[in-house]
């Protein structure tokens, strides 16, 4: 059986993989190996060959740089009968679970050296963990979204049509609401006075709020107004707080875009009232009752890779670019919406998007193998998302 233990050799740290093999070495398939490891700094992945055994010592790979390597190895015909050795060595460094990124390379040891709280459990009861959510009254009993809601996107006011969706029946809310910024959206005037605006904003949050599961998700992709000084993303957060909802973290969305449109800058070259410039737009994200979601865990669809980079909570995603296209001035890209679904759902989950717009939650949630409902005010934004739907091969 192949065992996975740690060694150092020469103050290196590594993972020693002693892998099994069925047949004995000869001088060929020990240069062949040899040939393999060179392509490799000795302090990052080596090994120890014998005549009947091979061990593996690993600090750090590039994997796909490493099955690379292999495939022009076994292409050549000197090679034969190396296979499944040299199949095995990936199959051993797949099956090592617990690994950190850095660039292209899989971090095997140091990757989690932060300092370890003792107690941790003791001191968190102690500390009262979320204070703020713990006197909620949230039901535990959730229930099934009905069929009439199931995979529709519902044209209307989403206060009303919320209204008619039982208690506890959706899984996760995604959305992004008008920002206020007064841009010309389809059939909605976008420039109401603020008050207004958030009262209108958090009636709708409140009917969010009881239709999601217990356990469930809801999150907010938002870009506070800087020029009139209103932070939406507190102002929410703070909403939500309020509402008993736990605060399960936030999410920098990295648009790169250097060349904002801004050209005003404040008070230039002076202390006075400098302008400050936003390259990035806030993910609020909260839970209701628990941070735990329950569901069935084959229906997972996030790979080792994805989930280790999408939990460092600063994602580099372009800004969507069809926008003219779908005559829609203020979208976020299918990307943004696939990690958050597949981050924080399973698949067979409802997702509800109370802003639809012209359908990328719900886009998404159909390409990923959810359950989904999108509501918005604009026939033409339905319309748009209907025929998304329609593009899609399931």
């Amino acid at each position: 059986m192949n065992q996975i233990t740690d060694e150092v050799i020469n103050d290196t740290y590594y993972k020693e993989l002693i892998i099994d093999i069925d047949q004995k070495l000869n001088i060929r398939d020990e240069s062949i190996l040899k040939n393999l490891f060179a392509n490799f700094p000795e302090d990052e992945f080596t090994c120890d060959i014998s005549e009947d055994s091979l061990t593996v010592f690993l600090n750090s790979v590039d994997l796909e740089f490493l099955k690379n390597t292999i495939s022009v190895i076994k292409s050549d015909h000197s090679a034969n009968g190396m296979s499944n050795i040299l199949d095995s060595i990936v199959t051993n460094i797949e099956s090592i679970k617990s690994y950190g990124l850095k660039g292209s390379k899989r971090i095997y040891i140091g990757y989690n050296k932060e300092r370890k709280v003792k107690n941790r459990k003791v001191k968190e009861i102690n500390r009262n963990k979320y204070y703020y959510a713990t006197d909620h009254n949230f039901s535990t009993v959730n229930n099934n979204i009905p069929i009439d809601f199931e995979n529709k996107i519902i044209c209307g006011d989403s206060l009303d049509v919320l209204k008619k969706l039982p208690d506890n029946c959706i899984d996760l809310v995604f959305t992004s609401p008008p920002y206020n910024f007064g841009l010309e959206y389809e059939s909605n005037e976008d420039a109401h006075h603020w008050e207004k605006y958030f009262d209108q904003l958090f009636r709708i949050f409140d009917e969010c709020i009881r239709v999601l599961k217990f356990g469930g998700r809801i999150i907010v992709n938002t870009q506070p107004l800087f020029s009139d000084y209103i932070p939406s993303h507190h102002m929410i957060s703070n909403y939500f707080m309020s509402k008993k909802l736990i605060w399960k973290g936030e999410i920098l969305w990295e648009k790169n875009n250097y060349n904002c449109k801004y050209t005003a800058w404040g008070s230039w070259k002076s202390p006075s009232n400098p302008y400050l410039k936003y390259t990035w737009e806030f993910i609020e994200i909260f839970a209701k009752g628990t941070l735990k979601k329950e569901g069935d865990r084959h229906n997972a669809d996030i790979s080792a890779d994805e989930f280790k980079k999408w939990v460092v909570s600063k994602w580099s995603i372009a800004p969507e670019r069809n926008m003219k296209d779908y005559k829609h001035p203020s979208m976020f890209p299918e990307e943004l919406a696939t990690r958050v679904l597949k981050l924080f759902s399973f698949q067979n989950d409802v997702i509800l998007d109370p802003f639809n717009g012209v359908g990328t939650t719900t886009f998404v949630a159909k390409i990923t193998g959810r359950k989904y409902v999108g509501i918005d005010i604009s026939k033409e934004y339905c319309k748009k998302a209907e025929i998304r739907l329609s593009s899609t091969l399931f």
